[in-house]
């Protein structure tokens, strides 16, 4: 059976005030979604750290230059849903690790091109695989039919951020 989530409380559980309202965390979808990423987010860290030296901030952005060579750190920031300010240190420490290459855009002087050395591809192949079976463990509570509806639904969901964020 599912575990259900519970905040850890140091007094013990007083009747909420007439009028106050507090969150069923048993049912509330944003704080579902955050659980599971934290989660997620920080065991990666530490199995990708200990096994291949990177984090899971490194490994999202091997991926994503695995599959968009030469994008600029702009296109990384939108896809990942990151600020500019740590994924550009990120950047700037997996160059020094020789990892990425950046160089200036020929077609537009104040970007550049970041894509992954001969070293971060090689790293990206080992990480990859570990990642899928992490992925593969972590749905294997579902169904194939269940995982393709769990995956649409999250895309949907994805698709309609823009309800809550304000973005245009």
């Amino acid at each position: 059976m599912s575990e259900k989530i519970r905040t850890p409380r140091k007094a013990p559980p007083r009747e909420p005030e007439e009028h106050g309202l507090t969150l069923d965390l048993d049912r509330y979808v944003p704080a579902f979604i955050t659980f599971i990423a934290n989660k997620l987010s920080n065991s990666a860290t530490a199995f990708y750290q200990l096994n291949f030296g990177v984090n899971v901030t490194e490994w999202r952005i091997m991926s994503l230059l695995a599959i968009e060579p030469g994008i600029p750190a702009s296109r990384i920031c939108s896809v990942i849903g990151f600020d500019k300010g740590p994924v550009s240190r990120t950047l700037a420490l997996m160059k020094d690790r020789g990892l990425i290459a950046i160089r200036n855009d020929p077609q537009d002087g104040r970007s550049h091109s970041i894509s992954l050395t001969a070293k971060g591809r090689a790293t990206h192949d080992k990480v990859i695989v570990a990642a899928l079976e992490r992925e593969r463990r972590l749905l294997a509570c579902l169904d194939k039919n269940e995982q393709e509806m769990l995956i649409a639904l999250l895309r949907r969901i994805h698709d309609n951020l823009d309800a809550v964020t304000g973005a245009s």
